[in-house]
């Protein structure tokens, strides 16, 4: 067994299983014995290690939308904007 390595026997990886994957997830290995003696081992599949979320992290990166972004805009300010082809799309008379 190498440092990362641990070894638990049958009862306690039952017990603690989803402590034992949480370790293997971090890079351990873990050895499963049945009267002291190793009968399996568990290791990871060599997938992406779990990443940690920081909270906050894009705190103060966003804006506040202006309240009137949402109400409609005028037929006439649709066409001096964006030109006939456009208004008659959105439905503009």
């Amino acid at each position: 067994m190498n440092g990362k390595d641990r070894s638990v026997n049958v009862h306690e990886a039952k017990t603690h299983f989803s402590e034992l994957i949480a370790a293997v997830e971090r890079g351990e290995t873990i050895v499963i014995a049945r009267r002291g003696k190793p009968v399996a081992e568990i290791s990871g599949c060599g997938g992406a290690p779990r990443r940690t979320v920081v909270l906050g992290a894009l705190a103060g990166l966003s804006r506040e939308i202006d309240p009137d972004w949402w109400k409609p805009v005028p037929d006439d300010q649709i066409r001096e904007q964006f030109g006939e082809k456009y208004a008659d799309e959105v439905g503009a008379p």
